[in-house]
């Protein structure tokens, strides 16, 4: 569902404002409108952050773009908590902007995204703080753009491990 909704925003509004979309993660709001938190890159190859509006009117699926900045202007990702689970994280550009992200994978994927972007276009010092930089730092297993999948799957498989281990019986000696 997710690739289907990136394929249509980069089509219906990122390409024609000459961009390319390289992620996106849904935002958590009370109300009907969903919003989306996107990172892209301009012809200027510049890297750009924007909060999408996502409406329909009658059959026709809608973007609009609410707000946005530049990654330069991001002073820094403030994740809250590293040792929970939770989708909450801040964005320090000149004003603070707090988001509740779809999932605590996605606001992974989302700060995984602007440390490479940062790496390849801007090499800053962009200050990620309260993450795991386990999950954050682009390894080759994290450099897919499974996203969510991969954090799902490399869960699972420590879990099997732990199962597995609880069941083996211990040498008698």
């Amino acid at each position: 569902m997710s690739s289907l909704v990136k394929e249509d925003l980069n089509k219906k509004l990122f390409k024609s404002l000459g961009q390319s979309l390289y992620e996106f993660i849904e935002l958590e709001f009370s109300g009907q409108d969903r919003f989306y938190l996107c990172a892209s890159v301009t012809k200027e190859e510049q890297v750009q952050i924007s909060m999408v509006k996502h409406f329909r009117v009658g059959l026709d699926e809608k973007y609009e773009i609410s707000e946005k900045w530049f990654l330069n202007d991001l002073e820094m990702i403030d994740g809250k908590e590293a040792d929970t689970d939770n989708p909450w994280f801040d964005m320090h550009f000149k004003k603070v902007y707090s988001w509740e992200a779809y999932s605590c994978a996605s606001k992974y994927s989302f700060a995984r995204t602007l440390n490479k972007l940062n790496e390849m276009y801007l090499q800053k010092d962009l200050k990620i703080v309260n993450f795991d930089f386990t999950y954050i730092n682009d390894d080759p297993f994290w450099s897919s753009n499974n996203g969510d999948c991969l954090v799902l799957m490399r869960i699972c498989f420590y879990a099997s491990n732990l199962l597995c281990l609880s069941l083996c019986p211990l040498p008698i000696g």
